[in-house]
């Protein structure tokens, strides 16, 4: 498993119903500036076929870099969907 796979893994720490790890504000911050679409997707509780053809429309719940083949979300916005403080260093 990769330092980022496992890293990723350590981060979730409360689980759904179903057993999958559920993501917090924390975890999603933890991320960086962006993440990849399967992660985004994961955030959101969404299958990858669903996510592409979302992010290849301009549907994709936040907004979406193209890079080449590859897809890159912005976390800042991620958290703002969510309603989640972007920055809780921050007063309000």
């Amino acid at each position: 498993m990769s330092n980022t796979r496992r890293s990723r893994t350590a981060r979730r720490t409360r689980e759904h119903a179903g057993g999958e790890p559920a993501w917090t504000a924390e975890s999603i911050r933890a991320l960086g500036a962006t993440t990849d679409l399967r992660t985004a997707a994961h955030i959101f509780g969404l299958a990858m076929s669903t996510a592409y053809l979302l992010a290849k429309n301009g549907r994709f719940p936040v907004p979406v870099i193209r890079a080449g083949s590859q897809y890159r979300i912005p976390v800042q916005p991620i958290l703002a969907a969510l309603h989640l403080d972007p920055d809780p260093s921050q007063p309000p």
